[in-house]
């Protein structure tokens, strides 16, 4: 999976790059509108085009008629069920060939949330006024079969990020905390030790947000294609996940985060989409 994200991250630097000269709002609302238009394309010749318009044909003829026959229950009743029916079937034809392209999807939206989602850390001075609770709590989670090793957990800061609170481990639930400020600007690697030598890197971002960040690095296969950003964890790794939280990145006049960022994708992808309906002859 990381050979996949590498190739992603990749692509979409291409793509993406003359996009943000634009401007990041900008760059996100086209590059939504694009993909938006490449899926309708996929989804006219992955689909039953005929099948479609002659559902929401057969849909038309049956509501005129209930219209028309308004009078007499029998043609109303039988109407009422043919409607229902037949959107049965026009969703099953639409729902179908959305299934391979919900893929495609969720690699373009791992892409829009690693890019656009999240604003560095900001960079703190230590003037004896910042208390635990007032930096960033760094989560470990640990997989089931290796819980314990959570009791030797060792955490390595780099210069730059200072710890607020001691190294909490609670080895019974494979869990462990730390509450860390960053005090200088940059992209700092935090090292996680175990026991066994086992040695893991998270990245923590301070001060300006780089290209692509994440606040999480996982193992598990599928929630890798969600953070490409960094590598995930090899499959034998006793860490499950390492995470924190960024805040959220201001877009000026779009709205920011995770859910912003989503919502744009979401409205832009879908108004370029229903603008080339027409025009490319697509069914849905």
């Amino acid at each position: 999976m990381n050979s996949i994200n590498n190739f992603m991250n990749s692509v979409f630097d291409v793509v993406l790059t003359p996009l943000e000269w634009l401007g990041t709002s900008w760059a996100l609302i086209l590059a939504s509108g694009v993909f938006g238009i490449v899926a309708l394309i996929g989804f006219k010749y992955i689909s039953y085009q005929q099948g479609i318009k002659a559902s929401k044909d057969k849909i038309k003829g049956h509501m005129i008629a209930i219209r028309i026959y308004q009078d007499d229950l029998v043609v109303v009743s039988q109407s009422v069920v043919k409607v229902l029916l037949r959107n049965l079937q026009y969703l099953s034809l639409n729902f179908g060939p959305f299934i391979p392209l919900a893929i495609p999807f969720v690699f373009v939206i791992a892409q829009f949330a690693t890019r656009y989602s999240f604003a560095a850390l900001p960079v703190e001075t230590l003037d004896g006024s910042l208390l635990a609770g007032h930096g960033t709590e760094l989560v470990v989670e640990f997989d089931s079969n290796h819980r314990s090793a959570a009791a030797d957990l060792k955490i390595e800061l780099p210069d730059g990020v200072v710890a607020l609170s001691g190294l909490v481990r609670d080895g019974q639930n494979g869990v462990a905390f730390q509450e860390v400020v960053a005090t200088k600007a940059g992209v700092h690697e935090i090292a996680f030790v175990l026991a066994d030598g086992t040695r893991e890197i998270k990245l923590l971002v301070a001060g300006e947000a780089t290209r692509m960040m994440q606040p999480e690095r996982v193992k598990s296969a599928f929630e890798s294609v969600l953070w490409p950003a960094e590598p995930s964890f090899p499959s034998d790794s006793p860490f499950e996940r390492i995470s924190f939280e960024y805040p959220d990145s201001d877009l000026g006049w779009l709205p920011g985060g995770l859910g912003g960022v989503l919502l744009i994708f979401l409205v832009a992808s879908m108004a370029f989409g229903i603008l080339v309906l027409k025009p490319l002859g697509i069914q849905i």
